[in-house]
């Protein structure tokens, strides 16, 4: 009996199909690039692009967003494998805001919003994921410590040899190097 049930649906199915027509199909989504065992979308370059819009009233080139695109995704790689936190909803609701006050007025931010095609949660997925990238970037390249000038210049003479902080030498120095590698 289940095997005949089987057929059935089969036969039903092919005849859907008879006649060579072509059942109909529907492109939701294409894939713009492979990197290591993920993909980029063409979705996520045309929402860039759509974001870009909206902030700048232009976007780059395709080739250029993902470009963009694949360098956040080896940020966004390295910042998941080292468990960076992600930004909290007061975070995200700050940047939100900053970005908002970026606008002359609260209608010309709504009115580009509208206009690039964006809606309030895929503005806000973007920046929640930009303030992630960025915090991520932050805490690996922001220097631990810092030195004011004054200090540097003590400092910088201290380890200097005496020879090497006379105007005379330092130029002779620095005209050596040139020739060397002239």
């Amino acid at each position: 009996m289940r095997g005949l049930a089987s057929g059935v649906l089969l036969v039903s199915l092919l005849m859907t199909n008879a006649g060579g027509l072509p059942a109909s199909q529907e492109i939701v989504d294409r894939i713009a690039a492979r990197v290591e065992n993920d993909i980029i979308l063409l979705s996520e370059i045309r929402m860039l692009s759509q974001y870009q819009e909206f902030l700048d009233g232009k976007s780059e080139t395709d080739a250029q967003i993902l470009d963009r695109l694949i360098d956040q995704w080896m940020v966004r790689t390295e910042a998941d494998v080292a468990r960076f936190p992600h930004p909290s909803e007061a975070e995200i609701d700050r940047s939100l805001e900053s970005l908002r006050k970026s606008f002359t007025s609260a209608e010309q931010y709504e009115a580009r919003k509208k206009q690039s095609g964006l809606s309030d949660s895929e503005v806000r997925g973007i920046v929640a994921s930009q303030l992630y990238l960025s915090n991520y970037l932050d805490s690996r390249f922001r220097p631990s410590v810092q030195v004011g000038p004054k200090r540097a210049g003590r400092s910088h003479r201290r380890w200097m040899p005496r020879a090497m902080l006379s105007r005379k030498l330092w130029c002779r120095v620095e005209s050596m190097t040139r020739l060397r590698s002239g």
